[in-house]
């Protein structure tokens, strides 16, 4: 058989196989299911359909008392700009303020979670469900410090819960999803990533937080107050409650562990108790202590070391009774270097009431020790 025959025999076997593969001896051709990428939804609606229901509008209202303007009492005036006028206080000096954001319930009862800052003073609480109807909503507990707050709202029924996630598992780059109601527009979805973790509330503009927080790139905006932000499961892994307002996709949520923490507690009406030493801060470092000495019309000569510079010390708080003075520059807490602000924050918070603390302080040319013993945090009135 020349080679041209046996190219053709070899033609006539594979039609063989394709038509009859049984016969020939060969495995049956099994038909491929289609890829699950083919599908239409796509992991954000899966996502947002199973917390949908769970994330709620809050509505509040609340009444301030301001002295009236003595120019805006004299009728010669008030006949041009009118009792109702831009910038006059209506009789009484009172004046009823609205404000909007979004929370969502973590127990089927009608327990909400959102930030403190939503509800804090309202007189009034409105909560507003995905189907439109509303409830009058008590304020059961609220801690200013990290910005959380529990609102219990009573439907007679049984309510679907957000499913909270782990926010210790989360990384940078994980997606992120903002659910909540940004400027009245409710039932918004916003979609994102993790752009970093562990950012102090001090470096993002608030330091009289102590959190910190999951930053992201899904848009937040006012009214997204209070709301979830979502991975890719649909769990709840922060709360939404913060944008800086000169720049562009950066926002900040609180992470959910850390309001795992302390829910109970408010959702019992129960205080949250912060110590405190009473010091104002900031972080010091070598270059920035030399470019102060080396201005002439400096008040004050630091020294070139890393650690806390005191700016300031709170009359008739724990660190002015100790004797501690602005200008000192705290570097270590019990033997523990310290070298950030946030670093000292965060060792005073997790140290609890009552506390001793011995606090390494250069002040001038000379290091000593003292003993500084932490109190509660009050809130301001």
């Amino acid at each position: 058989m020349n080679r041209l025959q046996k190219w053709l025999a070899a033609c006539i076997l594979v039609l063989l196989l394709m038509l009859n593969p049984l016969e020939a001896g060969a495995a049956p051709i099994v038909a491929q299911a289609p890829a699950a990428a083919s599908s239409s939804r796509s992991f954000v609606a899966a996502a947002v359909d199973r917390i949908g229901l769970a994330v709620v509008r809050i509505d509040t209202e609340r009444t301030i008392t301001r002295s009236p303007d003595p120019f805006m009492s004299d009728p010669f005036f008030r006949r041009f700009f009118g009792d109702g006028g831009y910038g006059v206080i209506p009789p009484g000096g009172e004046e009823r303020l609205r404000g909007q954001g979004s929370g969502f319930i973590i127990d089927s009862s009608g327990v909400i979670l959102t930030n403190a800052h939503v509800v804090d003073n309202a007189d009034r609480v409105t909560v507003r469900l995905k189907d439109g109807r509303t409830f009058d909503g008590e304020v059961r507990g609220v801690d200013e410090v990290t910005d959380m707050a529990v609102v219990k709202i009573n439907t007679g029924e049984t309510l679907p819960v957000a499913s909270l996630g782990d926010s210790d598992q989360v990384q940078v780059g994980d997606w992120a999803i903002a659910v909540g109601n940004p400027l009245g527009l409710d039932n918004t979805v916003t979609l994102g990533i993790v752009s970093t973790l562990n950012r102090s509330s001090a470096l993002v503009g608030i330091p009289d937080k102590r959190l910190e927080f999951i930053q992201t790139d899904a848009a937040i905006n006012p009214g997204n107050s209070g709301g979830p932000l979502l991975n890719a499961q649909g769990e709840v892994i922060g709360i939404n409650t913060a944008i800086r307002a000169n720049a562009a996709g950066i926002g900040f949520a609180i992470p959910i562990n850390k309001a795992k923490e302390i829910t109970p507690q408010l959702a019992r009406g129960e205080r949250i108790a912060h110590p405190y030493l009473g010091v104002q801060i900031a972080t010091l470092t070598p270059e920035l202590a030399k470019q102060n000495n080396d201005n002439p019309n400096a008040t004050v000569i630091l020294p070139e070391v890393n650690g806390v510079l005191v700016v300031g010390v709170v009359p008739n708080s724990p660190a002015a009774s100790a004797g501690i003075r602005r200008g000192d520059v705290i570097t270590a807490i019990d033997n523990q270097p310290i070298t950030a602000s946030e670093q000292l924050q965060d060792m005073v918070e997790r140290s609890g009431l009552n506390s001793n603390l011995r606090l390494t302080v250069r002040r001038g040319d000379r290091t000593q020790q003292i003993s500084v013993r932490t109190a509660e945090l009050q809130p301001e009135p």
